[in-house]
């Protein structure tokens, strides 16, 4: 991928969300009704293995341009045999056809390598509802006798992909399940909505619980996707630091109010619409965040944080606090001129130095579009290498930065 120095002006709209729309296709495995998924994305690359995985499953997917319809004509299999790259969300797959069938065998996970990013919640809950977990090979394994059983399972920290497959495990389980301390965030919701809309029974409590009483089936449903929150978040930085002009469509304001006020009291101008955003002028100034649990600011979204702290005049500082020392990105914006340091789980970033155009490589998705961010405001030309990483989480990015100036290539 080349980018080059532009100013971004114009329309963009938000695409559905990558970290939802996977969690759905998951949840389509608790029925063989059809499930109707709009606003889908379907062409990023982590959808496209996602899909295929299904297909290798026994459900039939037909993809429109922004939906996806997936039903189930054959017999499902329970062995996911799989011989290309893997993705995260495998382990929802498991618990799935576990919840459904009794068993399941899946590839070991993939997705970006964020610091210990293991599975053993995913296995705890398994085994707290009845289910023998082995691993075999390069694949995970797990069965149980008869239908998973409901229970109270407490989650020593707010992992996202535990409370989703407990939410999972839980909707075809015997009885109820409590799930303490879980992480609540718009993509859980969706996930709720839909398996609610499915026939379930789940009920959130705030931070505090999740409910799950269990049924015997769930049946097929038409669910629209939520708005990518990060990509929505990507294009505000955008504009600011490119002296753009950008009307940011479907923008899902309800779910970015914290990340928001941070950008807003660092020099970003806006003004908002009904269903859009306008990001117009704007200096950046210095930002000092922290990562958290929603409505704080996502963990993905403190490398757009890092850009757009190294395109001010000052000192900006970053604590990940979700995953700690997820900078490794900075080695590679610090090639394009960015100045920093790490202070054990601390990113010190020295502004006010201008990025200068090289070849660069995508470590994973959000190191890939920092450094997409970074090129757009860098002298002479950007050479990414890697690219495809930045696939897995961006719908049709060149096509909207194409639309958004002439200067794309």
């Amino acid at each position: 991928m080349v980018i080059k120095k532009c100013r971004l002006i114009g329309q963009v709209e938000v695409s559905g969300a990558k970290n939802s729309a996977l969690r759905l296709l998951a949840a389509s495995l608790l029925t063989d009704e059809a499930v109707q998924i709009l606003n889908s994305p379907n062409s990023l690359l982590d959808m496209q293995v996602h899909i295929a995985m299904l297909r290798v499953l026994g459900k039939t997917c037909i993809e429109d341009k922004h939906s996806l319809k997936i039903e189930e004509n054959k017999k499902i299999e329970t062995d996911l045999l799989w011989n290309e790259r893997s993705i995260r969300n495998t382990l929802l797959i498991l618990g799935a056809l576990v919840a459904r069938f009794g068993e399941g065998r899946v590839p070991f996970p993939g997705g970006c390598q964020l610091g210990d990013r293991k599975y053993d919640l995913h296995v705890m809950l398994l085994e707290k509802m009845g289910a023998k977990v082995w691993e075999e090979e390069n694949y995970l394994c797990a069965k149980t006798k008869g239908k998973l059983k409901g229970c109270e399972i407490e989650l020593p920290i707010r992992s996202t992909g535990a409370t989703e497959n407990a939410v999972i495990c839980g909707s075809l389980a015997e009885g109820r399940t409590v799930v303490w301390n879980p992480h609540i965030r718009p993509e859980i919701f969706d996930l709720i909505d839909m398996l609610n809309e499915m026939g379930a029974n789940i009920r959130v409590y705030g931070q505090k619980c999740i409910e799950i009483d269990g049924v015997d089936n769930l049946h097929g449903a038409k669910h629209r996707t939520i708005p990518d929150n990060v990509e929505a978040i990507t294009w505000a930085i955008a504009s600011v630091i490119t002296g753009g002009d950008i009307e940011i469509l479907n923008f899902p304001f309800e779910h970015l109010e914290v990340p928001m006020i941070f950008l807003r009291e660092s020099g970003m101008k806006y003004y908002r619409s009904k269903d859009s955003l306008i990001v117009r002028g704007g200096t950046p100034y210095p930002v000092e965040i922290s990562t958290g649990p929603y409505p704080g600011i996502n963990s993905d979204m403190q490398p757009l944080f890092a850009v757009y702290g190294a395109c001010s005049k000052g000192e900006s500082k970053i604590v990940d606090l979700r995953f700690p020392g997820r900078y490794a990105y900075a080695e590679e914006l610090s090639k394009m001129g960015m100045r920093y340091s790490i202070e054990g789980d601390l990113l010190k970033i020295e502004g006010g130095e201008s990025f200068k155009g090289t070849t660069v490589k995508a470590i994973d998705l959000r190191a890939g579009i920092a450094l997409v961010l970074a090129g757009l405001v860098a002298d002479g030309e950007t050479i990414i290498l890697d690219s495809w990483q930045i696939d897995r989480g961006y719908e049709n990015l060149s096509e909207k930065l194409n639309h958004l100036t002439s200067s794309w290539g």
